[in-house]
């Protein structure tokens, strides 16, 4: 297992990484899944929209893209995270921003467990399934 953390087009760092990447095994492994290598690249709402429009053919802004390489039960990818997005995510839904930020984060990985939010009844399932995950969020990371 490796979690890897870097920084695209802005300054970030994830406090906390090991303890981050503890959290993220065990939601995986409570999805009946492996963590293998998974990247987290943090960049700007116009990086992302860029990749958006390039890669899935989108013209919005999104918080998130995950790019899939799961071989079998092991999850693995690239997850790009808009740090901009998620301050005004945090600010339009009145949530910390840590806690939008580690929503993000396991929206990423969910998804590299094989649930989706685009289809009927999708999006209840996935917010159903951040919400357990961010119960089993450590306390070292609450309050990030």
């Amino acid at each position: 297992m490796a979690v890897r953390y870097y920084t695209d087009d802005c300054t970030y760092r994830l406090p906390q990484k090991r303890l981050t990447a503890a959290w993220l095994d065990r939601v995986a492994r409570e999805e009946g899944y492996e963590l293998g290598d998974v990247t987290y690249i943090f960049c700007s709402a116009a990086r992302l929209l860029d990749m958006n429009r390039q890669f899935l053919g989108h013209d919005y802004y999104t918080d998130v893209i995950t790019f899939d390489y799961t071989e079998a039960n092991r999850i693995s990818g690239d997850i790009f995270i808009s740090l901009d997005t998620i301050q005004s995510n945090a600010e339009s839904f009145g949530t910390a921003y840590g806690e939008e930020l580690y929503r993000i984060l396991i929206h990423g990985v969910l998804h590299l467990c094989g649930i989706n939010d685009k289809g009927p009844g999708e999006r209840e399932i996935m917010t159903q399934k951040e919400n357990e995950a961010l119960a089993l969020l450590p306390e070292g990371l609450k309050t990030t």
